[in-house]
This record gives C-alpha cells, sequence and structure tokens, in this order.
C-alpha cells in the first residue's frame, strides 16, 4: 500500500492560500502511508516528466484536516518517491486543525 486511502475532491474547508503563502510553510517529512490522495487520477505525461516540478514548488502541499492528511498538490511527487522505494517525503503541511486566534469570549 502507498497512500493510506485514494480519495476524490478535497473534503476539507477551503483554505485560500497562495503560492506565496504555500511557500512560507516549512517542509517537514510526511509518512506516504498516512497520506489521502485528492485525486484519483493521474496523467502519465506529469509522472514521467523530468521537468514536472520546473514552474511549481518543489515540496508537494498537504493539508492536516480532522486528524487526517490530504495530499492536495504534488501527487505525482508523491508517487515517484514510492517508485523510488522511498515510505517518506518532504512536504508542506498547512493545519487546518490549528486554531487561527484568541478564543472568543465564553470558549
Amino acid at each position: 500500500m502507498i497512500f493510506k486511502s485514494v480519495g476524490e475532491g478535497r473534503p476539507y474547508p477551503e483554505h485560500g492560500l497562495s503560492h506565496r503563502e504555500w511557500a512560507q510553510i516549512p517542509p517537514r517529512q510526511v509518512r506516504l502511508d498516512t497520506l489521502i490522495t485528492t485525486k484519483a487520477v493521474l496523467d502519465l505525461h506529469s509522472l514521467l516528466a523530468k521537468d514536472s516540478t520546473f514552474y511549481g514548488d518543489l515540496f508537494p502541499h498537504v493539508v492536516q484536516w480532522r486528524g487526517e492528511l490530504y495530499l492536495e498538490d504534488g501527487l505525482h511527487r508523491a508517487l515517484r518517491a514510492a517508485l523510488h522505494q522511498r515510505s517518506v517525503l518532504h512536504a508542506r503541511v498547512l493545519d487546518v486543525d490549528a486554531p487561527t486566534g484568541p478564543p472568543a469570549d465564553g470558549e
């Protein structure tokens, strides 16, 4: 098993992060078998292209929501890591579960 699950779509709320905001999140190691994909289909041209990360972020984007890790962007990078028999990859992880500010009065 490569991934925890293969999903279709993003079950988490829209986060609205730009590419620049994603770049501010430091990459960390993530185990492939803890990821749930948000795409069930991959174009082989993307997987096999030598310059697949030339125009994008070098690190996949992962969203942590309700204790699960969703692979939002970088499926081809994750599969390439698996094909090289690596069980982890470096990814930028956005924790949507984390509190975003001080609690409101009465909470």
